[in-house]
């Protein structure tokens, strides 16, 4: 039987999700999880509700789901002993240090890989299974085959979202809010810049990036069919009217599957989910082909859910009398439905109950929060007469529950000696990357201590057919693209064994399912930047995993690299001084959907489509550096530093400049320092 799992982002939408008869429900705590923005539960909530939910027989899974930093190491090391003493049924986490510290210390916590994770293959599942991760949940571009596939080739437990809102960038792989302000997705931050209006060269605007959201209720049967042990409803954001809604649609299927009244369920299910008032529908990636992106990018449909009222004409008055006026158009809303309003400039999103609708002539004035004026959004998210009353699972007394997280310090770690002590494997140096097998003529004149190629496959066609480079291969380091889906495992395995024959034997991971490929092998390997080492646990859990040496990620600040790597272990770190960093990575070829390739947001800021059959990426116009900041970090014991210049096609005389800022170690123009100086944002300040 299914699981079926469902959010919970605060006490209301867990007695909604259990009163509608979710099986298991993941809620987050008041940090460390990837919903900052959400109600969240106190210490003894949380206490309460998991007494009450394990006397009737359901599941609680917690998330911890964020990477963190080196200089928050006490207070993860606190949170999990906190949770090993009250004993939720797994723990939904990310970072790769949440496992070592696990398994040293908290053995009895159950593990589950998020989605955030980026785990879209059977051998990525194993690896982690290897090491104590006993479910993952998988990345949620695979198509139904693909899930098959992965379900054929390993014992661990699968699950798969099938319901609620998408992200379009791959999961776990995006860096625009973060570019924007500091605001990480791979932190619980995220602003969501794919819902955000964009306006192309013509001065056509559109919502370009903004998903529909994604059901595959009809879907359930095939999904149980190709092993999926849990389905799980996406909304730690929404209303408890919202999961409540859905919930009670997905259990009504499950509880046909196996039975001859299942189209009879799916039918009835379908009639409920009318009223979930969220964005348009996609079944997603989930049919036996990927689809085109036209089919769940709608450059019109509005980044909000719910019912759009339009924008506010007027604002007056201030705390509970402040009021707008909108239009009153198509659906009228009335006291108690409950309202979504956006900022015009998408600085803050807030829901709110009306407390009162005033008709003058053909308008409506609604009772609206502070902070929200004039051009802002306002959607109609739930309505009064749907609202349905749950018991409550937290008790009402919860004098008992006096239990919070501690104030221990983690144990003192340092990591081991390196494995492999030849510094020369990857000499210091400039290392130049680029993303054509082209490109590698323009660099080939630069004094480098290696040239980094994108393993894309129109590299992989130049190599398997012969074709040679302007460098030799032991100059060569291969990038392995950081989404890899279950359909690239033959190919990798029918290629990586020929190009380690020919010479090629240096790469550079970005996936937890590439590491298998290079067991016993002579490769030599590098921890891509998409492998998110923040902090040492993670560094000794990618140690463990067979390299030594990791690339520090783009979102990276100088503080917590310092923080992070010991003197000892600086010769075994590459820093990217200069990239492109890709904003969004899309498994899909938007090219066949948008004819453009530049477009600019509110502020003016300017960003690149660049297409391709294999996948998208949007990249800044800014680009980021730290160029002039190479003697410093030689001096702090740092050798090798990487200037990726892959993204857009580069002039030479761009070029140039980027190499004689290396040479002179002086600040390049119109760049950005993305978060090296001042790091993550941060609500409060640091404990």
């Amino acid at each position: 039987m299914l699981e079926l799992l469902a959010p919970a982002g605060s006490p209301e939408a867990l007695d909604a999700a259990v009163g509608a008869g979710a099986d298991a429900i993941y809620l987050g705590l008041k940090s460390f999880n990837a919903r900052m923005r959400s109600v969240n539960f106190a210490y003894a909530q949380f206490e309460g509700a998991l007494r009450s939910l394990h006397r009737m027989k359901r599941k609680v899974y917690v998330t911890v789901n964020t990477v963190f930093e080196q200089r928050e190491a006490d207070r993860m090391y606190q949170l999990l002993k906190y949770l090993a003493l009250t004993g939720p049924d797994g723990l939904i986490v990310q970072d790769f240090g949440i496992i070592p510290l696990v398994r040293e210390h908290f053995p009895s916590l159950k593990l589950h890989a998020s989605t955030q994770m980026n785990i879209a293959s059977a051998r990525g599942v194993n690896l982690l299974s290897k090491h104590g991760i006993s479910r993952t949940v998988l990345a949620r571009e695979l198509t139904l085959e693909e899930i098959r596939e992965i379900r054929l080739n390993t014992n661990a437990e699968l699950e798969a979202f099938v319901h609620g809102a998408l992200c379009v960038s791959a999961s776990g792989l995006c860096l625009f809010s973060s570019y924007l302000g500091g605001k990480s997705a791979n932190r619980g931050m995220c602003t969501q810049a794919c819902r955000r209006l964009y306006r192309r060269e013509t001065q056509e605007e559109g919502y370009f990036f903004s998903p529909s959201d994604l059901q595959l209720l009809e879907r359930l049967p095939a999904l149980a069919d190709a092993g999926v042990n849990a389905c799980k409803i996406e909304g730690r954001m929404k209303s408890a009217e919202y999961v409540g809604t859905v919930v009670s649609a997905y259990r009504l299927v499950i509880d046909a599957l196996g039975g001859t009244r299942t189209d009879e369920a799916v039918e009835k299910a379908q009639k409920i989910l009318l009223n979930d008032f969220a964005r348009g529908k996609t079944v997603f990636y989930i049919e036996d082909k990927p689809p085109g992106a036209a089919s769940w990018l709608k450059s019109d449909q509005s980044g909000g859910t719910g019912i759009s009222l339009g924008v506010i004409l007027e604002a007056k008055g201030s705390g509970a009398q402040r009021r707008g006026r909108i239009s009153a158009r198509g659906t009228l809303p009335v006291p108690g439905d409950s309202i979504r309003l956006h900022r015009a400039d998408d600085t803050n999103r807030q829901a709110h109950k009306l407390a009162a609708v005033e008709a003058e002539g053909d308008d409506l004035w609604l009772s609206i929060p502070e902070g929200f004026d004039k051009g802002d959004e306002v959607y109609l998210i739930q309505t009064k007469a749907m609202t349905k009353r749950y018991a409550p699972v937290i008790p009402r007394r919860l004098d008992s529950f006096k239990r919070a997280p501690g104030r221990e310090s983690a144990p003192v770690f340092s990591l081991p000696a390196a494995k492999r002590t030849d510094a020369k494997t990857f000499p210091a140096g400039i290392y130049l990357g680029v993303s054509r097998v082209e490109d590698l003529y323009m660099i080939q004149s630069a004094k480098a201590a290696g040239a980094m190629l994108g393993y894309t496959r129109k590299t992989a066609v130049h190599l398997m057919r012969g074709g040679t480079l302007p460098f030799a291969p032991e100059k060569v380091i291969l990038t392995l693209d950081p989404y890899f889906p279950q359909s690239m495992d033959r190919v990798y395995a029918e290629e990586i064994p020929q190009l380690l024959s020919r010479g090629y034997r240096r790469f550079a991971v970005n996936n937890p399912g590439h590491f298998s490929y290079f067991r016993n092998t002579e490769a030599s390997l590098i921890a891509g930047p998409y492998l998110y080492v923040f902090n040492r646990w993670a560094n000794s859990f990618i140690a463990d995993l067979g390299t030594d040496y990791f690339i520090s990620p783009l979102e990276n600040n100088r503080q917590n690299l310092e923080r992070t790597v010991e003197p000892k272990r600086r010769i075994f770190t590459f820093i990217t001084v200069f990239a492109y960093p890709p904003l969004f990575r899309i498994r899909a070829d938007l090219g066949e959907t948008y004819p453009f390739c530049r477009f600019s947001d509110s502020r003016g800021e300017e960003f690149f489509l660049i297409s391709q059959r294999e996948g998208s990426q949007v990249i800044p116009e800014k680009p980021f550096s730290i160029i002039d900041k190479i003697p410093f970090l030689q001096e702090a014991g740092y050798g090798r530093f990487i200037v990726d210049i892959s993204g857009l096609p580069m002039k030479k005389r761009d070029y140039r400049d980027i190499l004689r800022s290396v040479e002179n170690a002086v600040p390049l123009a119109n760049t950005s320092r993305f978060n090296w100086k001042d790091g993550f944002y941060q609500e409060t300040k640091p404990v």
